[in-house]
């Protein structure tokens, strides 16, 4: 039997008031994800929630404020575009699957945040990123970012990365084809 809908029906139907449609539930919204290691991983907790609070205040982004933590080797690592890894003092190396897990998920489109907590520089928490990045990217080694790259100039113009400190004034990059896949910062930036 067809349907009839009328001019008015359907104008009608246009002044309902509008609904948020919960259809997809947490997985239409923007989760930050804390990669988990044997090192100090949790923090940051505060920082990443004002961070995602800020994500949400300065744009359109349905943003869930609670970090996950998520295992390096867990497959439910792929259901968050956003990673953080942050660390205060030495990262202890990942084991062989969290290398193999995390060089999948960016290589599959993930985005890494990687966040000296501690400052440091050529030791600590600096030294043990590089080594274990250059272990899952070893194609893409970590570069400074150009001042003219779109993250300095998204929703602000920034001339330099600072955080917390200002241990060094850019961030760095570790790229796969023309996608930064993995960003580096000093600064203690969250």
């Amino acid at each position: 039997m067809p349907y009839s809908f009328s001019r008015r029906l359907f104008l009608a139907g246009l002044t309902l008031p509008a609904a948020r449609a919960f259809g997809f539930g947490d997985s239409s919204r923007f989760i930050p994800a804390v990669a988990q290691h044997g090192g100090k991983w949790d923090t940051r907790a505060s920082g990443l929630r004002r961070l995602a609070w800020e994500l949400q205040r300065r744009t359109s982004i349905e943003v869930v404020l609670e970090a996950r933590p998520m295992p390096l080797s867990s497959p439910r690592l792929f259901e968050h575009p956003f990673l953080y890894l942050g660390g205060d003092g030495e990262l202890p190396p990942l084991k062989a699957d969290e290398v193999e897990n995390l060089r999948r998920y960016l290589t599959f489109g993930g985005f890494l945040f990687a966040d000296a907590n501690d400052g440091s520089d050529a030791s600590g928490f600096d030294q043990s990123v590089r080594r274990e990045l250059a272990r899952v990217l070893p194609q893409a080694p970590l570069a400074q970012v150009p001042s003219t790259h779109v993250v300095f100039k998204s929703f602000f113009l920034l001339d330099a990365a600072p955080g917390r400190l200002l241990n060094k004034p850019w961030l760095e990059a570790g790229t796969i084809g023309r996608r930064a896949a993995v960003l580096y910062s000093q600064n203690d930036v969250v």
